[in-house]
């Protein structure tokens, strides 16, 4: 169900303890100052949503000041968003952007840099600063967006709790005959109908299209019996949600019950293995050992899981952590992800179930239940 409720945006103050948080993570890296792009990262840190474009719009952070960088003419917009304040230094259409920053940080300090800036903007900004003083600031800031916070999870929740009701409805709109653009049409608009934002994105396979992971360019028209797939998610206050079920609505075929059974099998094995402290990979693991005990893969081999078990979700829709071999960073309370290991049998069918998981205090928390069964796809 969808509270009648709609969560509270994220405060001034919030973001007030993000920067000091991001202020005490560039002091341990050994930065002077931190430049965010016009990227999620700007709106994590500052509120101030921009999208990117040929100009660099952004915000400088030092240890003692926030100080947004933007093109003259943007200025009087800038100043009527939401945001939380800084001073704005605006630099004219003939002038050089990058040459402002490096004036703003002035000689021998160090820069790090938002990894979502474009090349662009670092190949401007190497041309006025030796390149030894700029730095990643990507470990940084994944490292702080990672954990989120009890705002940040209860926004997710209105919008998986929004994109769970869009899937059942999509489940009793398909019959013989419908597009998959039809299909996602109807996704979008009751996204919109539900919460106000529309679908970020809509994927509706069917029959051997369900193998692609992300589906097929050309329109399909369902026929009865055709194995069904459908991932999609909208944005709440900034925050995504991503879920896909697959399923039948006709006498399932034997292999399709037991490929399905074995990946509900392996999701639950990565929501079991989700313990405060694990690294990120041992999920990835769990998955796959659930998977190849089956006699599919072993590791990326087809009939098995072509891909990660599940990445980190908030602002972003793939973001830290991402549920992976070789990541070897701990889960901790707060972390948001995805549990999506997919069994793909080439050419015939895919079976991928995703929901996802948020780290509580003593261990892995849904945001919503899995599905039930072959043929009924809701808890």
């Amino acid at each position: 169900m969808i509270s009648d409720s709609r969560p509270a945006p994220i405060s001034k103050d919030e973001h007030g303890n993000r920067i000091a948080r991001l202020r005490t993570a560039m002091q341990a890296a050994g930065a002077d100052a931190i430049l965010l792009g016009s990227t999620t990262s700007l709106s994590y840190f500052t509120g101030l949503i921009w999208h990117a474009s040929e100009r660099l719009v952004g915000a400088l952070i030092t240890a003692d000041s926030l100080t947004y960088i933007a093109p003259a003419f943007e200025v009087s917009k800038i100043e009527t968003l939401e945001r939380i304040d800084g001073d704005i230094a605006a630099w004219e259409e003939h002038e050089n952007a990058a040459a402002l920053v490096a004036r703003l940080l002035g000689r021998e300090q160090t820069l790090a840099l938002d990894d979502a800036l474009p090349f662009f903007v670092y190949s401007a900004l190497a041309r006025q600063i030796a390149p030894e003083r700029l730095t990643d600031g990507g470990p940084m800031i994944s490292a702080l967006r990672a954990v989120k916070s009890p705002a940040e999870i209860a926004l997710m929740q209105y919008a998986m709790d929004a994109t769970l009701e869009v899937h059942k409805r999509v489940h009793a709109l398909i019959e013989p005959g419908i597009r998959a653009s039809d299909v996602v049409q109807f996704i979008d608009e009751t996204h919109r109908a539900l919460c106000g934002s529309g679908s970020t994105f809509a994927i509706c396979s069917f029959g051997a299209a369900t193998s692609l992971p992300h589906g097929v360019d050309d329109d399909q028209t369902y026929a009865e019996g055709d194995i069904i797939l459908v991932d999609t998610g909208t944005i709440v206050g900034g925050y995504q949600s991503d879920m896909t079920r697959t399923y039948v609505k006709a006498e399932p075929a034997a292999e399709f019950v037991r490929i399905w059974a074995i990946e509900r099998e392996a999701q639950q094995a990565v929501f079991d293995a989700a313990k405060p402290g694990v690294a990120a990979e041992t999920l990835d693991d769990a998955a796959r050992r659930v998977i190849a005990a089956h006699g599919l893969g072993p590791d990326y081999q087809l009939p098995g899981l072509p891909h990660r078990a599940g990445h980190g979700l908030g602002m972003d829709i793939h973001e830290a952590p991402f549920i992976v071999r070789g990541n070897t960073t701990p889960l901790v309370s707060g972390m948001c992800f995805s549990n999506e290991p997919m069994i793909v049998v080439p050419d015939r069918f895919g079976v991928r179930l995703e929901d996802i998981i948020h780290m509580g205090e003593s261990g892995p928390v849904w945001f919503t239940k899995p599905g039930k069964s072959p043929t009924e796809p809701f808890a």
